[in-house]
């Protein structure tokens, strides 16, 4: 019986001794080198954000995902760009003002 506990004791430790190996070599998976601590790469322009601009977010990680408040600003920083494209598509539009009707068009 002491056997084979012994055995389950060994093969946990190559295990964990493996996967720790594994994950120095390989690291976490990321696509990007994580950002140092304390340090935000979330920046968007004052104005005229794009899509690249978009794209190129970077939010700081913690412990159950996206610091929220950092996914929070951007959502509002497009939000109000958004607003802002529509407003001024909609004032270039032009108005369907009421067609008068010519002298002389009368039946």
């Amino acid at each position: 019986m002491v056997t084979i506990l012994l055995y389950v004791v060994v093969i946990a430790v190559v295990a964990a001794a493996l996967f720790f190996l594994a994950s120095v070599v390989f690291g976490r998976g990321e696509e990007m080198e994580p950002l140092p601590e304390g340090t935000t790469a979330t920046a968007l322009p004052a104005r005229g954000i794009s899509g690249r601009d978009v794209r190129a977010l970077r939010f700081s990680l913690t412990l159950r995902g996206y610091d929220a408040r950092e996914v929070d600003w951007a959502l509002d920083r497009l939000a109000v760009e958004i607003d802002s494209l529509r407003l001024r598509l909609r004032e270039a539009e032009p108005s369907e003002a009421v067609v008068e009707d010519a002298p002389g068009d009368d039946v």
